[in-house]
């Protein structure tokens, strides 16, 4: 069984964190990681900076142009990351966009994911119905699992198709805009997350975009399995370093 999958199994609301690969510091990738783990992160996101990330707000588009200065790029990527299994065991997922994978070639790309015990990718800019014609087989091949977006736009009948097409979960962006923090969510959100749940998914759904505190990670999760945060983790690693991670995660999960 995928990582994901044995994880989303546990009887707990789970909290994933997302961040650039070698930002603040180009070779801070795999201790944070480490870090994360230890403190008690469920699964981690790997953000694969580049160069146009239409789908994140300034904070993270920031993170991954600092990176990209830095020296990052995706042979690097997996030479930092080449014996992460040898001391984490959380879920591994790396998001990003599909240019860098078609540049280094999406089956030696996914083929180099195995080897390195990565579990999955959120690919904002591949199309369902591209990666179900083209890409799912070799995905699966490689156990790789593909995770969809979805928001409070997206139509009943495409998010059963995307549904029917994945198996791990549904990242449920909490609103039609891009990633950053926020205080909390209102109505029209929590009616969202209400809306989805009726939906009775085959997929469990994480929430992401604007979570920042244990306030909205907990009215994130009263209707889903999980929370993803990025920009507020990010925040944090700027204002804070890399050696106050645990504190950030104890301030989430009390």
């Amino acid at each position: 069984m995928n990582r994901i999958q044995a994880k989303l199994k546990e009887n707990k609301k789970l909290l994933s964190i997302y961040f650039s690969a070698g930002y603040p510091a180009l070779n801070d990738t795999v201790e944070i990681i480490q870090r994360l783990e230890n403190s008690g992160v469920d699964m981690i996101e790997i953000g694969l900076p580049f160069s146009d990330p239409l789908a994140d707000g300034p904070t993270i588009q920031d993170s991954s142009t600092r990176a990209l200065n830095n020296g990052m790029h995706t042979e690097l990527l997996f030479d930092q990351l080449k014996d992460i299994r040898k001391s984490v065991s959380i879920p591994l997922i790396i998001m990003g966009y599909f240019n860098p994978m078609l540049q280094y070639g999406v089956a030696a790309f996914c083929q180099k994911c195995e080897a390195i015990g990565i579990d999955g990718f959120i690919i904002p800019d591949l199309p369902a119905e591209v990666y179900h014609e083209e890409y799912k087989t070799l995905f699966d091949q490689h156990g790789l699992l593909n995770i969809f977006l979805i928001t409070p736009q997206t139509s009943e009948a495409r998010i059963r198709y995307m549904d029917s097409i994945s198996d791990g979960f549904i990242y449920m962006v909490s609103s039609a805009s891009t990633t950053g923090a926020q205080g909390g969510f209102g109505d029209i959100q929590q009616n969202y997350f209400k809306r989805i749940e009726r939906m009775k998914l085959k997929n469990p759904q994480i929430v992401g975009f604007g979570i920042s505190n244990k306030n909205n990670f907990e009215q994130a999760t009263a209707h889903t399995k999980g929370a993803i945060i990025g920009s507020a983790f990010i925040n944090h690693l700027t204002n804070k370093g890399v050696q106050k991670i645990d504190d950030f995660v104890r301030g989430i999960l009390g």
